[in-house]
């Protein structure tokens, strides 16, 4: 089995509507690896980010099939976790890692 790496366990930031409202509440949405869990992703972000985590959910979101313009499409899952920060703490998203 091999290791997962500090910053491969993090695939990319999820910024929609929903996310950006979740901001206001000191929450942020990310694409996670497929085997991460909750103990490693906040040891991770509070490592990468120098930030504190106080609360994170996971969601795995499910493959489905789609049919877009009379073909069918397969769309892959992928995991997502929100991560609370504690009060007056902030990712900023554009800078990158």
């Amino acid at each position: 089995m091999t290791k997962i790496h500090l910053y491969d366990k993090i695939l990319s930031p999820i910024v929609t509507e929903k996310s950006t409202n979740l901001s206001e509440h000191n929450k942020i949405v990310f694409k996670v690896h497929k085997k991460a869990n909750k103990k490693n992703l906040k040891k991770n972000l509070e490592k990468i980010f120098k930030v504190n985590v106080i609360k994170i959910n996971i969601i795995n979101k499910r493959s489905r099939n789609k049919i877009t313009r009379g073909k069918k499409i397969k769309v892959k899952g992928y995991k997502k976790a929100i991560i609370t920060l504690k009060k007056g703490q902030n990712i900023d998203l554009t800078t990158g890692i």
